[in-house]
């Protein structure tokens, strides 16, 4: 995958696609409100899961039911198609579980 940063077009057009996702040039991000703690930590291993596969890695930050993923291709200095293709496993897995 591309490791080539994101033009803002780029970027805003793509967020577009993924539901309550947002960012700017550096990061995207996107919080999940699970029915119960114990979901949101499934969820969690899901994503660690294709992020290991990935090779790439998100920010993610647990607050009882909210679990917020934060994306960036850190070698790259901003958000590149590495991260779209995250967010969008991301979400999916996400709403699979009950994720709003």
């Amino acid at each position: 995958m591309s490791s080539r940063l994101l033009d803002d077009d780029e970027r805003d057009r793509q967020l577009a696609q993924l539901p309550d996702w947002s960012g700017d040039a550096e990061h995207i991000t996107c919080a999940y409100t699970f029915p119960a703690f114990l979901t949101g930590v499934l969820a969690v291993d899901e994503v660690a899961a294709v992020a290991e596969a990935m090779d790439h890695h998100p920010d993610i930050d647990i607050r009882w039911r909210t679990v917020t993923f934060t994306l960036s291709t850190h070698t790259a200095g901003g958000v590149t198609q590495l991260d779209m293709e995250l967010a969008h496993r991301i979400h999916e897995i996400a709403t699979s579980h009950g994720g709003e």
